[in-house]
This record gives structure tokens, C-alpha cells and sequence, in this order.
């Protein structure tokens, strides 16, 4: 037998090394043809191509780990099993208090019925939203709150941090699931990664509290799922009487990342009573099947429970991958291209993709007041130059640009001229869009949206304007590293 063939080299063996150039180029050939065929918005697979491209190993392996969307098989058959639960019981159960055309305002319409089609959530009458922009009184409010449980405290938030006022409120857990109150949280696995390693997960668990780790990674998940999937929902339900959200994680920011120099994130919740609060509750015991595979009952109207308790107009709008055909992108594109003459937006991340990109300065060059508050500092270097990529084109349109300074605005809130409000967990960004599990409120109501814009015009004082000009002196190096960011801002 001729043993020549192996005694050569591998370097020197030019079977080998056709045959691995061979398997080489058929992989990123392959690839490519996945980028294509899975006709992605044009700027991600340009993104995608271009990474695949630069650096092919890293490039393939990061797409097929991070570029499709693939939740497991087992997650897909729950979803499509809860989806059919889910429907069923909005149309026989959910049906007092929602509210037909002639009951709202016609700037409202369009988005409503967009959202019933997509999601089946309708607009709920009969609601008490109460903002509150203080993140000690959030807190401090939440420990109250399950101190006067009766039945259930379902918690759901992306981060989790123990530490300061926090703490109040996991030891309110533990003493509530102490005297018999059903008590359940849900944490997003890399966003909570620190407080699962924390010995108050386990006290918890010892004291009653059901805790459980969502959508979580490892390096063996690789093969069955994708891992950049988060749950970036912010919901805590009290009983059948109260409901939180907003764009506070269950943290104290007097505690939390003190070391990203950003100074402390600003938040905001909203405290909501009446007919909405059954929807809020509904949205947890999805997110709660998927990832336990253990079923809550739909909670229906009695007289006791999510009663009527104010005026105000509300739709709940939840986002995610294979939730539904409506997404909160499409409703801020509807929000914008109609709105009159003015429009405030907040938000910690912003990387709009092209269309949003071209909404916003379409609204003012067609003179609409369109203000986006964004934080001096941010958390991401990746994504504050991304971000900045943008800004050129958007002040030349006549965008009013503002760098806030009281710390790390974390705040997610639209305002549309003065009369309709959207606020929740949703950046700018997208991968809010297309990636995370998000909620959103859409409120119908004059007063609330007004609250709302008083308290983005406090965040407003504490804002220094980016004027075109000074923006135009920057250094060319500034320039060069927003323009290799922007490159790769469809992945982030």
C-alpha cells in the first residue's frame, strides 16, 4: 500500500487543500444563498453579506447562530397551542368594555384596527392610568403593593439586580408567598444572568416564589435555538385589580451598573386599574406557558375584578417573534406619517432602519414638531456611534435633536400631537422591532397624553440641543467610526 499520501504534509497535500478551499466556498456560497432567500430587509442582509464576507468563518458562524429566527421546536408548538387558546378567549370572553370606532377619537382608528387585525387585542374603555416618572417611588410602590396581595403577584421584567430598593420588594415577594399568595416571576436569562447566580434566587424559591429563567442560553441551545432572543417585558400584576409597566427593570438605580459612568437610568412606570389589567394578566400567562409549559387560566370578568375604574381609552400592544402580524414598528410608522403638527419621542437606543429613518424627517420637512430626546451618555459604545450615523441627515430635515444629562434616560415614550401617547419597553432600535418580546401602551386620552408631555419637557430642561452646526465641526475619526458602525447597525 502506498503510504506517500499520508506521510506528505496536510500544507503540501493539494487533495487536502482543494478539498478543504471546495468545502470552503460551497459553506460561504451556501450561506449567502440563506442570507438571500430568507429576503430580509435589504440594509440587514447587505449586513449580514458584508460580515460573511470580511470575516467568513466568524461571519457564517454568528449568522446561523444569530441571523435566523428559530425559537425550538418545542416553544413553536406552545405557541401555536396558546395562540388558539389565547384567540378563543378574547372573542368569548373579552368582550365587555371594548370599544367600537364611535367611541374613540379618529386620530386613534387606524392604529386600533391595525392592532385588532394583527394581535385580536382590542381597545378597552374604562381605565386609570397613573404615570410615575420617581424610580424610588416605582419601587417602593411595587413593595407596597404585594404587601397588600390577596391572591397573585405575577412579576416579569428583562433585568432583575439586587440591591437598595430592590430588595424591598423581592423580600415583599417572600413574605407574600408566605401567606399563601401565589407568586410568580419571570427573568429574561441574560438580562437577569447576575441575579440567578445571587443567593436570593434560591431564598426565594425556598420561601414559596415560583422563579423562572426565560428564553435561557448555552452553548448546547446553540443547535436548537436561536440565543439572542430576549424577553424584554416589564409587567408586574397585582390580584385582578392593578398592573404595572413602563421601561423600568426591577432595579435600584442608586445600585445598578454604577461602574458604565452614565450616571443613573431614569425610568418610567405606569400604574394601571380597570378592564386593561385582564389583558396585562393575559400576556403573563403566555409568556408563562412558553417557558414552563405549565398553563394559567384565562382570568375572566366578575363584578370584583377589573372593574371599571376611570375614563381613559387603552390598547395593549405585545411584540415579538411569531406573536403576530402586528408590530410596534408598523404602529410608530402609522403614528408618525399621520401625525398634525407635533411629535416627542424618547428613547436610550436609537438605530432606526431606513423607513423609520425616512418617516421621521418626511414629518419634518412637512413641518410637524418632531423631537427625539436621546441620552448624552450611553451604555453601548456600539450603539451610541450607530446612532450618532443618523443624526446628519435628521437635523438637516429639521429633526430637533436633544442629549439629555440627568443621567441615562432609559425612558421609551411617544407623544403625538398632544393627544395620543405610547409608552412601554420598546427602543427605537431594531432590535425591539424584530428581536425582543416587548409591550406597549396605547393610550386614547387628552389628559394622560398631556401628563406624558410634561414629563418629557422636564426631561427637555435637563437637554442640551444638538445644533447642525456644531455637529458639522466634528472630527473626521468621529466620522469614520459612525460610518463603520452604521454598517453594522441593522445587527445590532
Amino acid at each position: 500500500m502506498d503510504t506517500s499520501l499520508f506521510a506528505t504534509s496536510w500544507s503540501d497535500n493539494s487533495l487536502y487543500v482543494g478539498l478543504t478551499a471546495f468545502i470552503y466556498i460551497t459553506l460561504v456560497i451556501l450561506t449567502s444563498l440563506s442570507v438571500l432567500i430568507k429576503r430580509k430587509p435589504i440594509g440587514v442582509s447587505l449586513a449580514w453579506l458584508l460580515l460573511i464576507y470580511a470575516l467568513p468563518m466568524a461571519g457564517m458562524v454568528s449568522y446561523y447562530i444569530f441571523g435566523q429566527l428559530n425559537l425550538g421546536k418545542k416553544r413553536k408548538k406552545r405557541r401555536l397551542e396558546m395562540s388558539g387558546l389565547f384567540k378563543t378567549w378574547l372573542a368569548d370572553e373579552v368582550t365587555e368594555y371594548r370599544l367600537s370606532d364611535q367611541q374613540i377619537s379618529t386620530a386613534v382608528t387606524s392604529i386600533k384596527h391595525f392592532v385588532e387585525f394583527g394581535s385580536q387585542m382590542p381597545m378597552m374603555a374604562g381605565n386609570k392610568l397613573t404615570l410615575l416618572s420617581s424610580t424610588d417611588v416605582i419601587l417602593t410602590e411595587l413593595a407596597d403593593c404585594i404587601e397588600q396581595a390577596r391572591h397573585s403577584c405575577y412579576v416579569m421584567f428583562y433585568i432583575c439586580s439586587v440591591g437598595g430598593l430592590a430588595d424591598d420588594v423581592l423580600n415583599a415577594l417572600m413574605r407574600a408567598a408566605h401567606r399563601g399568595v401565589s407568586c410568580k416571576l419571570l427573568f429574561d436569562s441574560v438580562g437577569s444572568h447576575d441575579f440567578f447566580n445571587t443567593s436570593q434566587s434560591q431564598q426565594l424559591r425556598d420561601a414559596g416564589v415560583e422563579v423562572c429563567e426565560a428564553l435561557p442560553v448555552g452553548t448546547f441551545r446553540l443547535l436548537f435555538q436561536r440565543q439572542d432572543l430576549r424577553l424584554h417585558r416589564k409587567l408586574v400584576c397585582i390580584d385582578d385589580h392593578v398592573a404595572y409597566t413602563g421601561s423600568m427593570n426591577l432595579v435600584d438605580p442608586a445600585f445598578f451598573k454604577k461602574d458604565k459612568n452614565v450616571g443613573q437610568w431614569v425610568d418610567m412606570m405606569v400604574r394601571c386599574e380597570g378592564p386593561i389589567v385582564q389583558l396585562m394578566k393575559s400576556l403573563f400567562v403566555w409568556d408563562w406557558y412558553l417557558e414552563t409549559n405549565i398553563k394559567l387560566p384565562f382570568h375572566k370578568l366578575y363584578e370584583d375584578s377589573f372593574a371599571i375604574a376611570g375614563d381613559q381609552n387603552v390598547q395593549l400592544i405585545p411584540s415579538g417573534p411569531e406573536f403576530g402580524e402586528a408590530s410596534i414598528y408598523q404602529v410608530l410608522l402609522i403614528a408618525i406619517y399621520e401625525a398634525k403638527y407635533s411629535l416627542v419621542l424618547t428613547t436610550p437606543y436609537f438605530i432606526p432602519d431606513e423607513s423609520l429613518h425616512e418617516a421621521l424627517k418626511v414629518a419634518a420637512l412637512r413641518g410637524i414638531d418632531v423631537k427625539v430626546i436621546l441620552p448624552a451618555k450611553n451604555d453601548s459604545f456600539m450603539v451610541d456611534y450607530a446612532s450618532r450615523a443618523f443624526f446628519q441627515e435628521l437635523l438637516v430635515a429639521g429633526v430637533k435633536i436633544y442629549k439629555f444629562h440627568g443621567g441615562l434616560l432609559h425612558s421609551k415614550s411617544i407623544v403625538i400631537d398632544e393627544n395620543i401617547a405610547l409608552l412601554g419597553t420598546v427602543n427605537l432600535d431594531r432590535r425591539s422591532f424584530w428581536l425582543n418580546f416587548e409591550m406597549t401602551m396605547f393610550v386614547d386620552n387628552h389628559f394622560f397624553a398631556e401628563e406624558l408631555l410634561q414629563l418629557q419637557m422636564r426631561y427637555l430642561l435637563s437637554s442640551d440641543p444638538l445644533m447642525l452646526e456644531d455637529w458639522q465641526k466634528r472630527s473626521y475619526p468621529q466620522r469614520l467610526l459612525e460610518s463603520v458602525m452604521y454598517l453594522f447597525s441593522p445587527l445590532l
